[in-house]
């Protein structure tokens, strides 16, 4: 009985140790902060305007009252809870520009421009080119009010979350979704993406720091993340996934009754 009590506690150890590699993100001792600072992650991050986004655009200027015709006006309010000790407050709700399927706006006084394939700065940069014929030194702001990403699978809260300065990576969103569970595919986090009319799927290694080179480390809007369960996990979906803790708990136990009781 003895000897059974020991083979029991071995395969316990083993049952409960987890490979460091499996579960430890950015893996490589040799990688150094130089190679990293060598690289410009700024670079990956190039969102680009697609059809059916929604553009909130704001132009400003030395006399305010000039830059007036090129805004939409403000329409609804949203509502802004302070605390519980505070009552609600209200505030003007900007309109946005959605691009068409030809990937144009209907812009105040300019008219009818294309916008697709730009990216914030540079339609910001264009706008500000034509409107600086009517008004001077305008100043042009464009946020896309709908960036929003998709995380599924095993995270521990997943869902799809609204991103406002459309500058997000992959581990950042992870993080959104308050991370992989124990059970998530660290080496095979897929992110799917439109590209034209095709979805376009990535899978990504989290254990290699090389991940930052993939065009797929900065989200776009609409990306989906999905985390795919892995071997143990998929085998345990038809039943309770803490069974196997309840069997451990529940041998230990009676190998020591049995003990106790010689």
């Amino acid at each position: 009985m003895k000897n059974l009590f020991v083979i029991l506690l071995v395969l316990l150890s083993c049952i409960s140790c987890v490979s460091r590699k499996e579960i430890v993100y950015f893996i490589d001792d040799e990688v150094t902060t130089k190679e990293f600072k060598e690289f410009n992650l700024s670079s990956q991050n190039n969102v680009t305007i697609k059809t059916n986004d929604q553009l909130a655009i704001t132009v400003t200027a030395l006399e305010q009252e000039a830059a007036i015709p090129f805004n939409l006006p403000m329409v609804g309010t949203g509502t802004i809870l302070d605390n519980e000790l505070t009552p609600n407050r209200t505030q003007p709700q900007i309109q946005t520009y959605l691009v068409s399927n030809d990937g144009e706006i209907d812009f105040p006084v300019l008219g009818e421009i294309n916008v697709l394939g730009l990216t914030r700065n540079e339609l910001a940069a264009l706008l500000k080119e034509k409107i600086a014929l009517y008004i001077k030194n305008p100043m042009v702001i464009v946020r896309i009010s709908n960036f929003r990403i998709t995380v599924l699978g095993e995270v521990a809260r997943p869902g799809t979350f609204s991103v406002s300065d459309e500058y997000i990576s992959l581990p950042k969103a992870l993080g959104l979704a308050g991370d992989l569970t124990i059970y998530g595919k660290r080496k095979n986090i897929k992110v799917l993406r439109e590209e034209g009319e095709k979805m376009i799927q990535m899978s990504l290694d989290l254990t290699d720091p090389g991940i930052v080179e993939s065009p797929y480390y900065y989200l776009r809007q609409n990306d989906i993340v999905y985390v795919e369960p892995n071997k143990p996990q998929r085998q345990a979906a038809n039943y309770n996934r803490n069974a196997s803790v309840y069997i451990s708990v529940a041998s230990v136990l009676v190998s020591l009754i049995v003990l106790i009781a010689r």
